[in-house]
């Protein structure tokens, strides 16, 4: 492959800067997993009419709309939280419970989540090109043995980059929108979005929303 030839020149910077992303993507994906999301405390019960998650007072969402308790934990959820059974947490700006980092996706960890795809998307794509690098398809029964685990690698790392990407670029177009996953996908179960005059009464513009996620 490229990186083999490189490192058989003696050319090693690109190599090593393979295996930092993959340090890197590794590192991430502890980091983000291991994290505290956003979980509401006891302690930090906010009175009605706060939202201690949102920085600025909306003031679309109708006065009727009270701050609910949660059935689980007992604890006055802020404006956007969830409880999530897995975690057995209330989360601050609940967006999903990621299955692959055994963790929740909120307030917290959300922004170095986003990171983590971006970097995990760069590895899969230089790791795709890698493997493709070392491809030298003939027509023959010996080169398939020879290239079977190359090609099934390949195989496996273009499923995954499609995943990924698929994932970041959703995650981004509702971070633009100032919404979470369980916002978009339960509009009609939330009380706070189903009785507003708005269809997203966080929404402030792109550039103020990628600004208020990401600083």
């Amino acid at each position: 492959s490229d990186l083999q030839k490189q490192e058989e020149r003696g050319e090693l910077l690109q190599p090593l800067i393979f295996v930092l992303l993959v340090l890197c993507s590794v590192l991430l994906y502890f980091k983000v997993s291991l994290m505290d999301p956003g979980f509401v405390k006891p302690e930090e019960e906010v009175k009605e009419g706060e939202d201690k998650g949102q920085g600025v007072v909306i003031p679309q969402i109708p006065d009727d709309i009270k701050l609910r308790r949660c059935g689980y934990c007992l604890l006055k959820q802020p404006m956007r939280a969830r409880h999530c059974q897995l975690c057995q947490h209330c989360v601050r700006r609940y967006d999903h419970h990621c299955p692959w980092l055994e963790n929740c996706v909120g307030e917290r960890n959300h922004p170095l989540f986003i990171v983590y795809l971006s970097v995990q998307l760069v590895v899969l794509l230089w790791g795709g090109h890698v493997a493709w690098s070392g491809l030298y398809f003939e027509q023959s029964r010996e080169w398939l043995q020879h290239n079977i685990f190359l090609l099934v690698c390949f195989v496996l790392i273009l499923i995954f980059t499609i995943v990924v990407l698929l994932l970041l670029v959703s995650h981004l177009y509702l971070i633009s929108c100032n919404t979470t996953t369980w916002e978009f996908m339960s509009h009609h179960r939330i009380s706070y979005l189903r009785h507003s005059e708005l269809e997203n009464p966080f929404d402030q513009g792109i550039i103020l929303n990628l600004w208020r996620f990401f600083c």
